[in-house]
């Protein structure tokens, strides 16, 4: 799980920052779920979603590998949760054991009610405001560095700020909403050690992200059948490879929009699509704003994504 810039590297399945954010932050993506706290202020964030504005009173609740960036309108200030998705799936199986047969079915029953990847919830100042204690504690406990012997008040905070959000959040009785993703063929999660193959496949997407890649050819690196791959993948990651590719290429083709003044008809086949409209379609696809949109922005050209909002 990854923290603030400037933190020592840790592990917690429970962490949490609050941050004041006056500038464009590009596209970031995080490989465990995210809870936003909007305490004053406003942004347009860009997603799965589309833009979307947010104020006080505003929670983003985003899955693992999901692309989001914001655009302050003069400032905003956010506390941000960061859970690890295991950790989250065996809350969910004693929660419903009765529904459950164990963790892995959990899994599939918690991607299957909860299938929208990135959404945002209308809480209002007051009933967010009975939030702010609890995440003041949190944020304070979470830069203590020492999650084991704080390890039950937070999760008692955190379990309070869950009491309260968890009701309005859209569900899924099928899996049929506009933004899951179908794409992916979402299963169970990483309740065993990640596969080397799926491990392998994913450095070979990022060392090589311009490559013609199909399923076929990365199942070849890796020596599994491709409906194998695909299945191991999206086990390990939530996406399935090409799918994992195509974030790839949309967070690169952020950081160059940013950082130079190149046309994105230049840009796109630098990033692995040679169409500038299909790579306009996936980026939109995958940061909710179209790339001239994005550029748009008047966004640092150092900035870094690494920003809890």
């Amino acid at each position: 799980m990854s923290e603030s810039a400037g933190d020592p590297p840790q592990f917690a399945p429970i962490l949490a920052r609050t941050t004041a954010v006056h500038q464009p932050v590009g596209p970031a993506t995080y490989d465990c779920i995210k809870i936003i706290v909007v305490r004053s202020g406003s942004a347009v964030l860009f997603s799965e979603f589309g833009e979307k504005r947010v104020r006080d009173g505003d929670v983003v609740v985003l899955a693992p590998n999901v692309l989001c960036g914001s655009e302050p309108e003069g400032w905003i200030t956010v506390t941000t949760i960061y859970i690890d998705r295991r950790y989250l799936i065996d809350q969910f199986y004693w929660q419903h054991c009765g529904e459950v047969r164990d963790h892995l079915d959990a899994a599939d029953y918690l991607e299957a009610r909860y299938s929208e990847p990135a959404q945002i919830l209308h809480l209002g100042e007051q009933r967010a405001g009975h939030l702010m204690p609890w995440l003041d504690e949190l944020v304070a406990l979470s830069l203590d560095h020492n999650f084991e012997a704080h390890f039950y008040r937070m999760q008692a905070l955190l379990f309070a700020v869950l009491d309260i959000i968890v009701p309005h959040i859209r569900t899924s009785p099928t899996r049929r909403s506009p933004l899951q993703r179908a794409r992916t063929a979402v299963g169970p999660a990483r309740f065993r050690p990640l596969r080397e193959e799926a491990l392998q496949t994913r450095e070979l997407l990022r060392s090589a992200l311009t490559k013609r890649w199909t399923l076929e050819t990365l199942a070849e690196e890796v020596h599994l059948s491709p409906t194998h791959l695909s299945r191991v993948f999206v086990e390990a990651f939530g996406r399935t490879p090409l799918s994992y590719l195509n974030m790839l290429r949309s967070e690169e083709m952020a950081r160059l929009l940013r950082q130079t003044d190149l046309p994105i008809g230049t840009i796109a086949p630098q990033v692995g699509w040679a169409d500038p409209g299909h790579a306009a379609r996936v980026f939109r696809e995958h940061v909710g704003v179209t790339p001239s949109r994005y550029r748009a922005m008047d966004m640092p050209a150092g900035e870094s994504t690494a920003r809890p909002i």
